[in-house]
């Protein structure tokens, strides 16, 4: 049995994830995994200028910077401000907080060791 590829066209361009916190931070799942031992999930996450969000991962994840400038802070105090092309990655049971000021918002693109929609 040949098992069939996924491809989303213009996912970075056409997709719209929803508002998932205050009035200016958005994510949502484009594909994932069926492997219910070892799910991954992958998507986009956008930020637009306001509020920060402070989120616990439950799962590892890796996320790259695609558009703007967003700061990132762990609870460790360490704090980043990032850019496109840069890489990410949020061990599960840490802290981040993310935030910017870039009138443009901020888009990453964003995969991570859980089931889809369990974010």
């Amino acid at each position: 049995m040949s098992l069939k590829m996924q491809h989303f066209p213009q996912a970075q361009q056409d997709y719209r994830p929803p508002l998932i916190a205050h009035d200016n931070h958005f994510l949502g799942d484009v594909a994932a995994s069926t492997d219910s031992d070892r799910p991954i999930s992958a998507g986009f996450y956008h930020i637009k200028s306001g509020q920060a969000l402070e989120y616990t991962y439950t799962y590892d994840e890796m996320k790259i910077i695609l558009e703007g400038v967003v700061k990132v802070k762990d609870a460790s105090g360490q704090e980043v401000t990032a850019s496109k092309g840069d890489v990410f990655y949020f061990p599960k049971g840490s802290t981040i907080t993310f935030t910017t000021e870039s009138p443009e918002g901020v888009k990453a693109f964003y995969c991570g060791q859980r089931a889809q929609g369990a974010a």
